[in-house]
């Protein structure tokens, strides 16, 4: 009698497919992928595309939406110009997705002191990829608390002995800055 041996520790942790963050217009901000189910950076842009076509027209502001679109599970929440985006394969449950969105705006917001804006953005989008890095790993959900997250990746960001969240803007540019002259020097 053979007995088949199956690695189900994959099968039986949540998954995504991708994290996207897109702005206004639908352009990308930051994305990642943990899928092969969009095999080219065209069929990437496509997707993306397509996903924000479809939801532009919702009023995805004050809470989450949730949304089947082309076999998948998209939720999705607008917040000023950008929309974030978590998609998964639709056998996984909605509400554990809408709190890995939850937890990726909300320490977003609290990396960004609640300035959540493209151009913000995109002067952090190091802490918002790390935030991404923190939340999924090889499409693995690991973290969904945003307390949580902004700390990794403000411990990750800057070496200060003040914790990120508790630092005044001064003191963080002043740590950022001592940060870099130590990395220079080296």
């Amino acid at each position: 009698m053979g007995h088949e041996f199956r690695d189900y520790s994959r099968e039986s942790c949540p998954t995504v497919k991708n994290i996207l963050l897109l702005d206004s217009e639908g352009k990308r901000v930051a994305v990642k992928y943990y899928s092969e189910d969009w095999p080219t950076h065209a069929a990437k842009l496509a997707f993306e595309k397509s996903v924000f076509t479809k939801t532009l027209k919702t009023n995805a502001r004050s809470e989450a939406e949730v949304t089947m679109f082309d076999g998948y599970i998209v939720v999705y929440k607008f917040i000023h110009d950008l929309h974030f985006f978590v998609t998964a394969g639709d056998d996984e449950n909605e509400l554990i997705l809408a709190s890995v969105l939850q937890g990726f705006t909300e320490s977003v917001a609290l990396l960004l002191r609640n300035d959540v804006e493209k151009r913000t953005a995109l002067e952090n989008l190091d802490l918002i990829l790390l935030c991404i890095d923190e939340i999924v790993d090889g499409g693995i959900i690991l973290e969904t608390d945003a307390n949580n997250i902004a700390g990794k990746v403000a411990t990750n960001a800057v070496d200060g002995a003040v914790p990120f969240s508790e630092q005044t803007i001064s003191q963080a540019l002043a740590t950022a800055r001592e940060h870099l002259a130590r990395s220079l020097l080296k």
